[in-house]
């Protein structure tokens, strides 16, 4: 890896050593379900991911800074994108057809000021398929690569 590749690792890794201080604080205090707006480019959607995730994004770090290979980075982001995508999906698919209405909870999501209705669910469910489609092809290409370095 070069310099900045080290740098953006390890700035990744200690990112989220305090998203997950944070998540054990927002945990502990009940807010399991809590949105986390700004994290979802690690797959963070509540504080009870981060809680799980960080931990896995903190080991990610530090086995491509061992390895030092820019490459099983990105292959690690590929991969835990499409299984993330596929999961989410599945998650979009079964809510949307939840017979309980949940109108409340279709408001919190982004997105709905310009649905307005519970359309924004298989908008995410769309979306996330489209994640995990190009997460695949990435994958492909990547683990091309890293077999190939």
């Amino acid at each position: 890896m070069i310099f900045w590749q080290k740098i953006f690792v390890i700035i990744f890794g200690l990112f989220n050593f305090i998203i997950f201080l944070k998540s054990l604080q927002e945990v502990k205090k009940g807010n399991v379900y809590g949105l986390t707006k700004f994290l979802f480019f690690v797959g963070i959607f509540v504080w009870g991911d981060a809680v799980v995730l960080a931990p896995f994004w903190i080991i990610v770090s530090l086995i491509t800074l061992f390895l030092n290979n820019w490459y099983l980075f990105l292959l690690f982001i590929s991969v835990y994108w499409t299984v993330r995508s596929l999961g989410e999906t599945i998650y979009w698919l079964n809510h949307q057809f939840a017979i309980k209405d949940n109108s409340n909870f279709y408001k919190t999501l982004m997105g709905y000021q310009f649905f307005k209705s519970n359309a924004i669910l298989f908008v995410y469910q769309i979306f996330l398929q489209c994640i995990t489609v190009f997460s695949i092809i990435i994958t492909i290409y990547l683990a091309n690569l890293w077999l190939s370095f």
